[in-house]
This record gives C-alpha cells, structure tokens and sequence, in this order.
C-alpha cells in the first residue's frame, strides 16, 4: 500500500468491505432498537385508519410548511439544493450505478456525466454555503456540537473527492480516486452512529406521528 496503485486497491478492497459491513450492522441494530420499543397499547377507541395518515404524513412533513419557509427560507432552499445534489450525485452517476449493480446486483439508467458534474459543482457550493451559515449565525454556531461538524465533513468529501476525481484534478489518479473511496467508506463507518441515520429514521418518525393522529380521527 506504499503506492497509489496500492492505496486504491487497499480502500475499495478490504477497507470497503469493512466498511459496508459496519454500516450494514450499525443500521440494522439502530432500526432493530427502533422498532423493539415500539409503542404502549392504546386501549381507547379507533377513531379512523393508522396507514393512510401515517403515509400521508410522511409525504407533507417531507415539504417545509409555509411558516417553516418564513422563518428560515435559507435552510429549506439550500437544504434542498444539497440534499437532491448528492441523492443525484449518488444514485445517477453512470459509475456509481455498475457499483450498486455489482455490490446488489440491480441497476438503473443514469444522467449524463455533464449534468452530474454540473450537479456536483453546485452541492459542492451548497454544502460550503451551509457550513459558513452555521458559523456565522448566533444561534446555531451556539448549538452546534462536534458531531455537526463531523456529519458535515464525512459528507462533504465524497463530494469534492468525486469533484476532483472526475476531473482529474489531482495526480497521479489512483491517488485521489483511493482518496474518494476512501471517504466513501468513512461516510459508511460513520452514518450508523450519527445524526445521518435521519435519512431513514425521519421517515419513521414522520409515519408514527401520522398514524397516532390518524387514530385519532385529527389531522396530524
């Protein structure tokens, strides 16, 4: 591994491996806890459905509400910028597809590798944006806490290390793809055991809040 051949082959070898496997396991015990909880018997009568609410509430609450939008427009627009640049980015870049298609074996038609880039150049603007907003406004450069910073970094570098793979931006080349993977496999180390777990757990949370209204015959 003394090489950047070597590098590569070490980090999407047996260090993605490791990777995959602890993001897999971390997942699994943090939606296991989940649903074990679960929750008290309601006893009181049904007054309507459980799935219906509970489905429709996840689509509304997906969608920043009108007052949500007043009180802090920069955080939905930027925060949708970033957030559908990076699903893009993940899901729609030709290559990233043959990785899925070889780790699940299923595949699915990309965009074209302009638009991607062009994608990935304004998430890289976004993310930047978002983190210099943190650090200047009063109140949540107040509340921040290490772990802000360090879900915001583990997802910030798979996006400049594509950015600058992509374009070969740094040489040799198998040195700065290794440095992509690589932090691929941190974000993976990492997402179990942080704030990144919402990308699953929001939706969960936005069913239950749903269905227990929706039980209640009221609107959620």
């Amino acid at each position: 591994m003394s090489d950047p051949m070597g590098f590569l082959l070490w980090v999407k070898g047996p260090a993605f491996n490791f990777a995959l496997a602890v993001f897999a396991l971390g997942m699994l015990a943090r939606l296991v806890e989940i649903f074990i909880l679960g929750r008290k018997t309601n006893y009181a009568e049904a007054k309507g459905g459980e799935w219906g609410p509970g489905f429709k509430t996840m689509l509304t609450r997906t969608v920043a509400d009108p007052g949500t939008f007043a009180r802090a427009p920069f955080n939905v627009v930027v925060g949708w910028i970033w957030h559908i640049g990076f699903i893009t980015a993940l899901l729609l870049f030709i290559p990233h597809i043959e990785l899925f298609r070889g780790v699940l074996g299923i595949a699915w038609p990309g965009l074209p590798n302009p638009v991607v880039d062009a994608v990935t150049a304004i998430t890289i603007l976004a993310l930047v944006a978002t983190l210099v907003h943190r650090t200047q406004h009063p109140v949540k450069k107040h509340i921040s806490t290490p772990e802000d910073y360090l879900v915001w970094t583990v997802t910030f570098l798979p996006v400049l290390t594509g950015y600058l793979a992509y374009h070969r931006l740094v040489n040799p080349y198998p040195l700065i793809l290794g440095l992509h993977i690589l932090s691929v496999n941190l974000f993976l180390v990492v997402f179990p055991f942080t704030k990144l777990t919402h990308v699953f757990t929001a939706f969960i949370a936005r069913w239950y809040n749903g269905a227990i209204f929706g039980r209640k015959g009221v609107q959620s």
